[in-house]
């Protein structure tokens, strides 16, 4: 018997880029790229690039300099964050128009926890009142799970639908890459290659024990069920609660000096603590980000003796993770976060 519960993954399509050229009519149809102040000349990365830039090898994360010598002829814009969270605020508000549990997952996505004998025309209703409501496009993915939605999201863009379930997992995704899954990255697939696991299907049929053996207990079986496309049903409309809040900067001339770096962890650590505090729950970890040239990124953070809201023992710990550095090489970014304790019941 084929169930009528359905997760659907709600993804709007380059929403940034989207909202732009909502605002901007006449940049539809070329090449826009957002991020940073907008000055490509200027140290920061995209955030995000339309559909239009993509095709000259634009993508989010790389730096604005790369971007514009990849494509000189793209519009760049500056970040308005502001704008993308209104934006993202209708478009949740017209997903709670339907009888669903709504999970929202960022700016630009979200889970529906639905029950319909039809996923399909419901998945394309969707498309329409958000399309309606808000004049910006979405994909939806259908799922028998969380996993399968989310990834049939990528097969229905732009502007599509895709179902992914038990019965097509392996025609559709079996040969694909093991980074293909939701959850691995590239440093995961590495390991997995190492093991002669290239593909889903092949992380599917492996040895747990040798996944557990070269991955460790956990994670090793945990892959596994990953392959073989396993994962949540549970949608939660409870409202997002984040683990972490995270301020950082990028230098237009590189820092050299440790007095330097060490005074611009304690700035940001203040600008910080304005959403530590707004936020009303202790800190328990904290950690500190620097990008050292040409472009590599490394992480350092430090538990706190206790839960506080102290900024004092805050700056103090985001300092003594500064140090866990090897500052020999000049700093373009630095970056501080503050980690919560999560509620009694966990979230």
């Amino acid at each position: 018997m084929v169930s009528d519960r359905w997760v659907l993954h709600v993804d709007l399509d380059q929403f940034i880029a989207a909202v732009e050229v909502l605002r901007r009519p006449e940049l539809r149809g070329l090449p826009v790229v957002v991020g940073g102040q907008g000055d490509p000349t200027q140290r920061a990365v995209v955030a995000t690039a339309s559909y239009e830039a993509r095709a000259f090898g634009v993508r989010s994360g790389i730096p604005l300099k790369l971007a514009v010598k990849r494509c000189p002829q793209a519009v760049f814009l500056p970040s308005d964050p502001e704008a993308y969270t209104a934006a993202s605020a209708q478009v949740m508000a017209a997903l709670r128009e339907f009888d669903a549990v709504v999970e929202v997952l960022g700016w630009d996505e979200a889970f529906l926890g639905v029950t319909t004998a039809d996923p399909v025309t419901l998945a394309c209703e969707i498309h329409d009142v958000v399309l309606d409501r808000t004049r910006l496009h979405c994909s939806v993915g259908i799922g028998d799970n969380k996993l399968r939605a989310k990834l049939a999201t990528d097969f229905g863009k732009p502007q599509g639908v895709f179902q992914l379930t038990a019965e097509n997992w392996f025609e559709v995704m079996g040969e694909r890459p093991t980074d293909a899954l939701w959850g691995i990255g590239a440093k995961t697939a590495r390991k997995l290659t190492e093991l002669g696991l290239t593909t889903v299907a092949e992380l599917a049929a492996a040895d747990p024990d040798v996944l557990a053996a070269r991955m460790g207990p956990t994670i090793g079986p945990w892959l596994r069920t990953l392959g073989l496309g396993a994962g949540s049903t549970e949608v939660s409309g409870e409202p997002y609660v984040p683990r972490s809040h995270s301020h950082e900067t990028t230098f237009q001339e590189n820092l050299t000096a440790v007095e330097d770096m060490r005074a611009a962890v304690v700035k940001l650590t203040g600008q910080l603590m304005a959403e530590v505090d707004a936020d009303g729950r202790p800190v328990v970890r904290v950690g500190v980000k620097a990008r050292f040239a040409p472009f590599f990124t490394k992480t350092r953070s430090v538990t706190l003796a206790g839960p506080t809201t102290d900024q004092a023992d805050i700056e103090a710990a985001a300092l003594v993770a500064l140090e866990r550095f090897e500052l020999d090489r000049p700093v373009r970014l630095l970056g501080v976060r503050a980690e919560f304790a999560p509620p009694p019941d966990g979230y």
